[in-house]
């Protein structure tokens, strides 16, 4: 007797929702950016093919199956700032829900990366904010940043709202790229940060908010950008922006995210 009835497995289930929770992760990360255009006509391509096929037409469907046949590769070189993202994303979310790391087992032997000290740097912004001077200050997370540290100048100082103070400062010609902070001191000025390329970034924001997004985008690293136009604070963190946020926000933000990293204990 012949059964007229698909059978389904718990593990068919449990694919099938991986897949949709792939797809979606995937779709947030292209998602406003010239990528979701690419996305959507390989996929037309892809569907295009299988017409093709089910029409049994030779010419056409070899053709669009070569096409097909390296498309795991172009897909490759056309969204590899995507996957790098989508990569980070899942790294940074285990290093940070994880109970049990190798971090953790060896840090007595290695050592904890030391304390951000919040307070410097929300000092400095008031004082930056209040003269109107433009600044990009890079918090870095877990990662160490180094492809963005080796565009600007070493300096592996103390944090110090003095020094942020003097690096952005007009006649400072440390003034013009970004500030890298990472653990207590400010490990490099006058970085080269990436350009986001997000299509539904406001028309408003200058290129240096677009660099705070951009390295948020690439990155697990927190931003603070303050506008040399208006003075006005924003955070931008994990690809979004928070505009106009008051130094309490900011306080609180920093202290909260940062409490939270088993690299940090407390702000100073």
């Amino acid at each position: 007797m012949t059964d007229l009835f698909i059978t389904i497995r718990i593990l068919d289930v449990f694919d099938v929702l991986l897949t949709a929770v792939l797809f979606y992760q995937i779709y947030r990360i292209i998602k406003g950016t010239i990528a979701i255009n690419i996305f959507i006509g390989i996929f037309s391509v892809y569907l295009l093919w299988l017409l093709v096929r089910a029409l049994n037409m030779q010419l056409l469907g070899s053709i669009l199956g070569q096409f097909i046949g390296v498309g795991v590769i172009a897909l490759i070189i056309v969204f590899q700032q995507e996957i790098r993202r989508f990569l980070i994303l899942i790294g940074t979310r285990y290093t940070s829900n994880r109970t049990f790391s190798l971090e953790k087992l060896f840090s007595s032997v290695s050592g904890s990366r030391p304390k951000v000290r919040i307070n410097s740097l929300i000092k400095a912004s008031k004082k930056l904010s209040g003269k109107r001077l433009g600044a990009l200050i890079v918090i870095a997370r877990k990662s160490e940043l180094q492809p963005y540290t080796q565009t600007g100048d070493y300096l592996a100082a103390a944090t110090s709202s003095r020094l942020l103070e003097s690096i952005f400062c007009r006649e400072s010609p440390l003034h013009d790229g970004a500030v890298i902070i990472i653990g207590d001191r400010i490990h490099a000025a006058r970085c080269v940060l990436p350009v986001s390329e997000n299509t539904n970034v406001p028309p408003e924001l200058g290129m240096r908010h677009r660099a705070a997004l951009g390295m948020s985008e690439q990155t697990d690293a927190v931003v603070v950008v303050i506008s040399e136009e208006t003075g006005r604070l924003s955070i931008t963190d994990g690809g979004k922006i928070k505009m106009n946020v008051s130094f309490r926000e900011l306080s609180e933000y920093l202290e909260n995210e940062f409490i939270r990293d088993p690299y940090v204990n407390e702000f100073t």
